[in-house]
């Protein structure tokens, strides 16, 4: 059996840009990773509305402030901080500073696999 070693890649934020902001989603299995991943840029009182997935979610503030409610949980988290969600338990986030809200939502999947329980949310935007 000949391994195939995997190979180093460079991933641009242009080339993975969500609509004309700064906020980026990357799907792992598109670039030969395991992972994937949300960076989020929120300016106040912008977030994520309710949804779940089949795998646990991370998040780390990078900067400002953000509350998440996991499940029947609400959670203050500041820069510097970082959140844990467990599979299939429902969760959002919303920038409740002030000022800008960065946080990166990583996903342990190849893939991301997100449903929605607020019709009127967008797919796959975290």
């Amino acid at each position: 059996m000949v391994e195939t070693l995997a190979v180093p890649t460079l991933v641009e934020p242009d080339e993975i840009r969500l609509g004309s902001g700064r906020s980026r989603r990357f799907q792992g299995s598109e670039h030969g990773a395991g992972i994937s991943y949300f960076y989020i840029d929120n300016q106040p009182g912008q977030g994520a509305s309710l949804h779940w997935h089949p795998y646990p979610e991370t998040w780390v503030v990078l900067e400002g402030e953000a509350t998440f409610v996991v499940g029947d949980q609400q959670i203050h988290a500041t820069a510097g901080d970082t959140v844990t969600g467990p599979a299939y338990v429902p969760h959002k986030f919303t920038n409740t500073g002030t000022g800008t809200m960065r946080l990166i939502g990583i996903h342990a999947s190849a893939v991301i696999i997100q449903t929605n329980l607020d019709p009127s949310s967008s797919s796959g935007t975290e």
